[in-house]
């Protein structure tokens, strides 16, 4: 194949005149035909020269990219990926110590977790931390329906890396591919011969990584789903490093906030520890759209400073999306707003002091949403949580039922919610069928214990509720005629009616 390429054009000199000639003795005319030819020629050139064709072996080159100066330190939120990550860049700056203790080089650092976390900004550090020349390139820019064009551009990738060191006179060169399960997923031994075959190169020019090489050559890459990946792949003598970035705590949440505030003005009432609180499950990319998002609405109220209630904007958006005009009707607003107080009365009723406002604001696909409260950042959770989580979710359609003896299409968000909860009950042995493997369990015992502890929970948040319609139809007024609800206004009324 590559021979066929590289003679293809000294083939093409030679025949394209004799057939010409052939056909002009055939009787064939000659002018049409040959600005049939000069043109399909003109054609075929401007397409390559665009990089449009590639077939066979003549693969596109993957062009080295430096990244922006950026630093460790630049980056907020994931101490310890940074603290790994910098751990096993140790061989590319000290060879010599490493050398002593014989210690093998690394050839492969792969980087998972949620988009949005940060993995593409720390293969940018680590190539500053190093003094390395950056090359990178995406998963798909490897995938062709040609078999061989994406093994050849891996090749280009490793080769022009080097090169590149060279140029530039640098010791290191760090390749990064991102959303590598783009060509790294498991081979089911399927005629995916051109996938098959991008992945081999790919194996074989990490095996091909040597540790007394000029420049050495280190490979990161970062997937989100990090189970679809080849085992081959995986294995030490490849991947030798797999680092989790994960979604941020508070306080890498407070310093990535800090961090994309540096060049914005902020308001004195802008408490970034308080917004840290609030946007607990963001990922980095995500609060950086906050803060975007909120500069956004200072400048569209005029405000030469970014306000505490231009945040709070921002993080509603950046959850529900942009706030949209929809018109509705007056029977929609109230079952609208009854569903939502469902979800507040529940919510304070199980968790006192949760609910931060209850809005009739359509934002996204949601015709009115509840804003709670920050809480703590949890990572274990007990069943008496969890089933508490739950009667929140059911609080909405429960309130529908008691007001209008019915349900709405309103409630499928949160009977997904609900039946995702339900099922981390059952899997973590917390309910009734006790500790079992997930997948001992048939279709029909899984519905029966589904609907066993949505039934049960769904009664015990019509009894709550059921002991505050008063309460209910005073707030329903309030919040139809005025929209919003704050969570003091709510605890008032509820608090009164306790009393």
């Amino acid at each position: 194949m590559r021979k066929l390429g590289q003679y293809g054009k000294e083939i093409a000199i030679g025949f394209v005149p004799v057939l010409l000639v052939f056909l002009i003795f055939a009787g064939v005319p000659a002018l049409p035909l040959l600005m049939g030819v000069c043109l399909t020629a003109g054609l075929l050139l401007l397409a390559r020269a665009r990089g449009g064709l590639a077939v066979g072996a003549a693969a596109k080159k993957a062009p080295a990219r430096s990244p922006q100066y950026l630093t460790f330190e630049d980056i907020g939120g994931q101490e310890q990926a940074k603290r790994e990550l910098t751990e096993a860049l140790e061989f590319l700056v000290q060879r010599d110590k490493l050398s002593k203790l014989g210690i093998r080089p690394l050839k492969g650092i792969l980087l998972t977790g949620p988009p949005g976390t940060g993995k593409t900004l720390l293969a940018k550090a680590a190539a500053q931390h190093t003094n390395s020349v950056f090359a990178a390139a995406s998963g798909s820019e490897f995938v062709e329906m040609y078999v061989g064009v994406g093994a050849g551009r891996i090749r280009d990738l490793f080769q022009q890396a080097r090169r590149q060191a060279i140029k530039e006179k640098k010791d290191c060169a760090i390749i990064f591919i991102d959303e590598i399960d783009g060509i790294g997923g498991k081979r089911d031994g399927g005629q995916h011969r051109e996938y098959d075959q991008t992945l081999n190169q790919l194996l074989t020019e990490m095996d091909g990584i040597q540790g007394d090489e000029h420049p050495r050559v280190l490979l990161i890459a970062a997937t989100n789903r990090k189970e679809l990946l080849d085992s081959a792949l995986l294995r030490p003598g490849r991947f030798d490093r797999h680092i989790q970035v994960d979604l941020p705590d508070k306080t890498g949440r407070e310093h990535i906030l800090e961090l994309h505030a540096r060049n914005k003005p902020l308001a004195e009432d802008v408490s970034l520890a308080k917004i840290a609180d609030e946007t607990f499950g963001f990922s980095g990319a995500q609060l950086e759209s906050v803060m975007n998002e909120a500069a956004i609405y200072a400048m569209r109220e005029e405000n030469e400073t970014i306000s505490a209630a231009n945040l709070a904007q921002a993080i509603d958006k950046v959850m529900m999306g942009e706030r949209m005009d929809r018109e509705t009707t007056r029977e929609e607003r109230e079952r609208v707003a009854i569903h939502e107080l469902g979800h507040a009365i529940m919510a304070e009723t199980v968790r006192p002091g949760s609910v931060a406002q209850v809005s009739l604001t359509p934002r996204g696909q949601a015709l009115g949403y509840v804003r709670h409260h920050p809480s703590q950042d949890r990572y274990l959770y007990t069943k008496t949580f969890l089933e508490e989580q739950i009667m929140v979710a059911l609080g909405g359609a429960v309130a529908e039922e008691l007001n209008y003896g019915g349900r709405s299409t309103g409630s499928r968000g949160d009977f997904d919610q609900a039946t995702n909860i339900v099922r981390s009950i059952i899997e973590s042995g917390m309910s009734d069928l006790g500790i079992v493997h997930p997948e001992a369990l048939t279709a029909e015992q899984w519905s029966k214990e589904n609907a066993r502890i949505l039934n049960d929970l769904t009664e015990r948040t019509r009894e709550l509720l059921g002991r505050r319609l008063d309460t209910f139809q005073r707030l329903l007024a309030v919040l139809v005629q005025e929209e919003t609800l704050s969570g003091e206004r709510l605890r008032e009324e509820l608090n009164r009616t306790a009393a």
